[in-house]
């Protein structure tokens, strides 16, 4: 179901609203659709309390981990040339 939406331009800048939809063969209606459209994706889709309670389940987790010296030492230690 499509709801209406109202929003307030002062006339100069209407106008140039209507120009830069004109100029993009659309008519300002679907401009100010699409425009809005595009800025709602670039959006973060999770907020800052989902993450929070992401991370808070994750540490709840016990995995076996080396010390974090000998953990580096042995990443290292993958990148050196065999020597085979």
């Amino acid at each position: 179901m499509s709801k209406r939406l109202q929003v307030l331009f002062e006339e100069d800048e209407l106008t140039e609203l209507q120009e830069i939809a004109r100029q993009n063969h659309m008519t300002l209606a679907e401009w100010v659709r699409q425009t809005l459209r595009e800025a709602r994706s670039q959006q973060p889709t999770r907020t800052a309390a989902l993450k929070r309670q992401a991370v808070r389940r994750a540490i709840e987790h016990e995995f076996p981990v080396a010390d974090i010296d000998e953990m580096i030492t042995q990443i290292e230690r993958g990148y050196e040339p065999s020597s085979g």
